[in-house]
């Protein structure tokens, strides 16, 4: 192993699965902390669910991953989080990044959860969703993590010990050499974490190249494009075309919804357009009607037609059912009833899952007790088709999307869907 990474989340793993995998590293995500060794490939990213846990849990969670890496030879380290930056003032990234550099004896790395093709960019430490800044981007209305402060320097200097500086645009534009001797010049400073200024995918190669042998590297998978060449150019890696491979899947397709952003509000929508959708409430789950049963057998009638099971609502509805239920309640309601439909569909024959949400992700792969997936080619930025052999019953592959909820084309579920066709 090359390159061993901890994700706060599930599709945040496989967004970062896939940067490497495009990058020409043949990579495997686990779901948690695996019991045994590596499997064979260039980069392991250990998916956890820490993004929104209590900081301790997820220190504790991360160092457990960080050992395991360290067990199995990693030479390099990778803490990814959202590329929206999803914290609160008490952490995540903050107190994970600092335990992780004391474990690892290092006393900087950088901050960066730009992704440009996916409008997530950094511009003088401030981050922008497309052409408006974070705070305006609608994830200032997220019910776990709002982001009111588009100041990456001063929301994380409020989640860490160390002194946070910036490496600004201008000097990231002007290469790695340049880029490495500000990282040098913070340092002296006695600057522990830096906020670093991307604005495009060039920027994001010369930040990879700077952090060529950094111990520990944090950010949003959009970094993680400029790493895999640093071990292409020491002879380490193997054939670049070879990474994204994967094996024709056979059977059914369904695709499940949980996450309630902008980007999947636009998606389902398209999809009702044409296709049939079944809609789960929330507030008939907490009633104790068998809303996951119905669902299911409306699937089965569909005769083999590719399906959508869809938690996804409109922000305003999503604030009328958290005051009745509660945030964590009407989540949980959510994430259970969409963990047993898809344990129901995959029973049933289907083979092909595209999941968005990065908790219902969470759920729908710990319902199938689907512990590595081997990462294949990309369908949208970030978001790559994924592999659990034998993940069904029978011992077949099973073939998985999971896409984050900001992420994706409008029209992403079909897409997704005809590239395995």
């Amino acid at each position: 192993m090359l390159l061993g990474c901890i994700a706060d989340d599930f599709t945040g793993a496989t967004d970062l699965a896939g940067m490497l995998v495009r990058g020409g590293m043949r990579t495997v995500q686990t779901i948690g902390v695996p019991q045994g060794t590596a499997p064979d490939a260039d980069a392991v990213v250990v998916s956890l669910k820490s993004r929104t846990t209590p900081a301790a849990q997820a220190i504790e969670e991360s160092l457990a991953a960080l050992r395991w890496l360290q067990a199995q030879g990693a030479r390099q380290f990778f803490f990814k989080y959202c590329s929206t930056f999803d914290s609160t003032d008490a952490g995540n990234i903050g107190p994970v990044a600092d335990a992780l550099l004391s474990a690892l004896g290092s006393d900087f790395s950088i901050a960066c959860p730009a992704f440009p093709e996916n409008g997530r960019s950094i511009f003088r430490g401030h981050l922008f969703v497309g052409d408006g800044l974070l705070n305006e981007s609608g994830m200032e209305n997220h019910p776990l993590t709002p982001m009111k402060d588009a100041n990456l320097v001063r929301v994380l200097q409020r989640q860490t010990k160390r002194r946070v500086g910036l490496a600004r645009y201008d000097t990231v534009a002007r290469g790695a050499d340049v880029l490495r001797e500000r990282f040098a010049a913070l340092r002296a400073e006695g600057v522990g974490l830096a906020i670093v200024d991307a604005v495009d995918n060039r920027d994001l190669m010369h930040i990879g190249a700077a952090c060529a042998g950094m111990p520990l590297v944090t950010g949003g998978s959009g970094v993680a494009l400029g790493l895999p060449a640093n071990f292409a150019a020491q002879g380490l890696l193997g054939d670049p075309g070879q990474a994204a491979r994967m094996p024709a899947i056979a059977g059914p397709a369904a695709v499940l919804s949980g996450s309630c952003s902008r980007a999947t509000n636009a998606q389902v929508a398209d999809w009702a357009a044409t296709r049939p959708v079944f809609r789960i409430d929330p507030l008939a789950l907490a009633a104790g009607q068998p809303v996951a049963r119905q669902a299911l057998d409306w699937a089965r009638a569909q005769a083999g037609v590719p399906v959508l099971i869809s938690a996804t609502s409109a922000p305003e509805d999503v604030a009328r059912v958290q005051a009745q239920l509660g945030v964590t309640a009407a989540g949980e309601l959510v994430e259970n009833a969409l963990a047993e439909v898809a344990r129901g569909l995959v029973a049933s024959g289907v083979r092909k899952l595209v999941v968005a949400g990065g908790e219902t992700s969470g759920a729908v792969v710990k319902a199938l007790a689907i512990e590595q997936l081997r990462v294949g080619p990309q369908i949208d930025p970030g978001v790559p088709w994924m592999v659990a052999d034998g993940g069904a019953a029978d011992g077949s592959p099973l073939a998985l999307a999971l896409k984050s909820g900001n992420f994706g084309s409008t029209d992403f579920f079909a897409k997704a869907l005809a590239m395995l066709d």
